[in-house]
């Protein structure tokens, strides 16, 4: 009988892994893996990390929260290289919540401690109209304004919500402005922030909230690290490489970026120690990053299932959706205000990040909630080419492929925002359709509508053979 192995340890401070946890002066909402990929990685990595510890909330759900917890707030980041993978403890959260502990939220803010407060909430968590404003329409940013009207301590569930509470306790509290950071994939992300909490603040019609929004730096930062979501065997490949059981960790890759525009009235980290970049504008970097990583990564999470593919590394080793990468990255390149030598390494690095045979990141992960993404991954680049004239061949690809995946084809559809059945009608009302929820000037360009049509119509011949 083969004798019963014990049990690995789980992580745990007092048992010497990571360091001490440090008092917390960092907020964030939205626990999940790019998070503790990218910010927490930096604020681990700054040469006064030990000053600066997270309370990280989960948007909804308990149950990373307890996990975390149960590890005093540890986990290994596995940077899984080419060549193998490195572990590393992260210690910069020092605590970690449910979504729904709304009365720890608050009290964090009005601790005057408080300096900076994150969020990684996806591009439909900022719960935007198409022109940027709050979408008030929409049922739960109606519920949340009610309950602020009614009490500005009341739970609520959308993000500019929660900000909005929080600043009105920091107000209430007496304390000074914080900074408050969006690290989501939008151009802007401080600017669209700021907007959609002072446009809730007015909603509510509450003197006392309008006043609020003014104790935020509204920051707007541009991020990048490729994360898939943990798998079952990451747990197990954590647990042979360091005879620790983690319940919660996070594989990465080795590349990292973050540049960051704006003020911090209370401090921060040193994140430059980790390779942070600090600029005036952040505009450059995030339309070169939008464009050229997230608006590849969108066609090959639409394009490359039709052709088999369930990986990034899959789709890109195909020849025919490497082609539609280049073509794309010419086409959005012509709109970038970048030397075309920094545009050029930059494709180059994407391509060998891309391909990274030992990172598995699901197109069916990046697929999800399309409607909220492909607006400021692939339109300014589509509305500067039909400007200029010319019919792109992969953004037009992009927007069939897209529309395939709304008719059920390739990945599952995941997209709260969108009403199906307006793809599924005949092939040109679905293609004008999904053009005009991008933008709707694009619905009434007839030549682009018909070409999307078309090409939509040609691979869906190929694709169900």
């Amino acid at each position: 009988m083969t004798p019963r192995q014990p049990a690995s340890p789980p992580l745990s401070r007092s048992r010497g892994d990571g360091r001490p946890a440090a008092p917390v002066r960092i907020l964030h909402l939205g626990l999940g893996n790019f998070f503790r990929a990218h910010q927490a990685w930096y604020t681990e990595h700054a040469g006064d990390a030990d000053a600066w510890g997270i309370a990280a909330f989960c948007g909804r759900s308990a149950d990373l929260a307890e996990r975390l917890t149960a590890q005093d707030g540890l986990y290994t980041l596995v940077t899984r290289g080419p060549d193998g993978d490195r572990h590393d403890v992260v210690s910069a959260l020092t605590r970690t919540h449910a979504g729904g502990d709304h009365a720890a939220w608050l009290a964090y803010w009005a601790d005057p401690a408080l300096a900076v407060v994150t969020l990684t909430v996806t591009e439909a968590g900022y719960t935007r109209r198409p022109d940027g404003g709050l979408d008030s329409d929409r049922a739960e940013v109606a519920a949340d304004i009610a309950a602020l009207r009614s009490d500005v301590t009341a739970p609520v569930g959308t993000a500019a919500a929660r900000i909005l509470a929080g600043l009105a306790a920091r107000a209430r509290a007496g304390g000074g402005p914080v900074a408050v950071v969006p690290c989501d994939n939008l151009k802007g992300n401080g600017q669209a922030l700021a907007r959609v909490v002072a446009d809730l603040a007015a909603a509510t019609g509450r003197p006392d909230l309008v006043a609020a929004v003014g104790h935020a730096s509204w920051v707007t930062t541009m991020v990048d690290r490729i994360t898939p979501a943990t798998e079952d065997a990451d747990l197990l490949a954590v647990r042979e490489a360091t005879g620790t059981h983690d319940a919660a960790p996070v594989v990465t890759e080795p590349f990292s970026e973050w540049v960051i525009a704006g003020n911090f009235p209370a401090g921060r980290p040193r994140w430059e120690d980790a390779g942070a970049r600090f600029v005036p504008d952040a505009t450059p970097y995030e339309e070169r990053k939008l464009w050229l990583l997230n608006g590849a990564h969108s066609l090959l999470a639409y394009y490359g299932p039709l052709r088999g593919h369930d990986s990034v590394a899959q789709a890109v080793a195909d020849p025919q959706c490497r082609r539609l990468v280049l073509a794309w990255w010419t086409e959005a390149s012509r709109h970038l205000a970048l030397p075309a030598s920094e545009l050029r390494d930059y494709q180059s690095r994407l391509l060998t990040r891309f391909a990274n045979p030992r990172l598995r990141h699901a197109l069916a992960q990046i697929a999800a909630d399309g409607s909220q993404k492909l607006p400021v991954r692939l339109v300014p680049t589509l509305r500067a080419e039909r400007a200029a004239g010319r019919l792109p061949e992969a953004a037009v690809t992009v927007v069939a492929s897209w529309l395939l995946h709304l008719r059920g084809h390739g990945a599952p559809v995941r997209d709260g925002s969108v009403d199906l059945a307006l793809a599924a009608g005949p092939v040109p009302d679905a293609a004008r359709a999904v053009l005009s929820l991008l933008a709707p000037e694009l619905a009434r360009d007839d030549e682009l509508a018909s070409a999307v049509a078309d090409l939509t119509k040609r691979i869906a011949v190929w694709a169900a053979s």
